[in-house]
C-alpha cells in the first residue's frame, strides 16, 4: 500500500511542476539563474519502520522514533529548475532509532518567487538503540519528495527580511519502501 501512496504522491509533484509560476529568469534569493545557492536546514520527524522483513535486514518488528536531523547542501539553478545535492545526519531523540546519516541528490522547479518541490535519491545507514549498543548499522537506499516555501509565497514576507529562510516539508521512504519518514523544519540558503 505504501508503495502505491508513494508513487501517487511523486506524480502529482511532478505534475505541478507543468505550473506557469514556474517561468523565472532569478534564483529565489533574486541573483542570476546559474550558480551555486547552498544551505543547511534543521528538520524533525518521525521515522517508522514495516513490520516486515527487509532487504537491508532490519528485523521485522516494527522500530519506530523521533528524530532531529541536521542537513548541509547545494542547489545549482538551471532556469526555473534546479539541481542539488545534500548530507544528512539524524539522532534519534525518542524510540527505538539512535541515529542515521546518509546521502542524496535531489531535483525539482521552483514555484512562486522563493518556493521549490523537489524529488530526491540517495542512501541512508540506520542505527537502532532497541538493538542494543554493538548493534550493526543497516543501509539502503532512500527516496523522498518535498517542497521548501519562503516567507512570501505563505503571506509572510515582512517577518524575515531578505534573510534566505525558508520553510521545508518533505516525506521520505527507506530500503524498498519499507519506512514512512515525515519532516519538517527551517532552511537557511545563502
Amino acid at each position: 500500500m505504501k508503495k502505491y501512496l508513494f508513487a501517487a504522491a511523486s506524480l502529482l509533484s511532478l505534475g505541478l511542476t507543468a505550473s506557469p509560476a514556474l517561468a523565472q529568469d532569478q534564483s529565489p534569493d533574486g541573483s542570476k539563474a546559474f550558480g551555486i545557492e547552498p544551505y543547511v536546514a534543521v528538520m524533525a520527524g518521525r521515522h517508522e519502520f514495516d513490520t516486515e522483513v527487509l532487504e537491508s535486514g532490519i528485523p521485522p518488528v516494527g522500530y519506530s522514533g523521533t528524530i532531529v536531523e541536521g542537513l548541509a547542501g547545494v542547489n545549482v539553478p538551471l532556469g526555473a529548475f534546479f539541481v542539488g545535492a545534500e548530507g544528512s545526519v539524524a539522532k534519534g531523540v525518542d524510540g527505538d532509532i539512535d541515529w542515521s546519516y546518509g546521502a542524496a541528490g535531489r531535483a525539482g522547479a521552483r514555484v512562486g518567487e522563493s518556493g521549490l518541490i523537489y524529488g530526491k535519491v540517495g542512501y541512508q545507514w540506520v542505527n537502532f538503540d532497541a538493538l542494543g549498543n554493538n548493534s550493526p548499522d543497516y543501509d539502503g537506499m532512500l527516496y523522498g519528495f518535498g517542497v521548501e516555501v519562503g516567507p512570501k509565497d505563505i503571506g509572510l514576507g515582512g517577518v524575515t527580511g531578505q534573510s534566505g529562510i525558508r520553510l521545508r516539508m518533505e516525506v521520505q521512504t527507506f530500503d524498498d519502501f519499507g519506512s514512512l519518514r515525515p519532516t519538517a523544519g527551517i532552511v537557511a540558503h545563502f
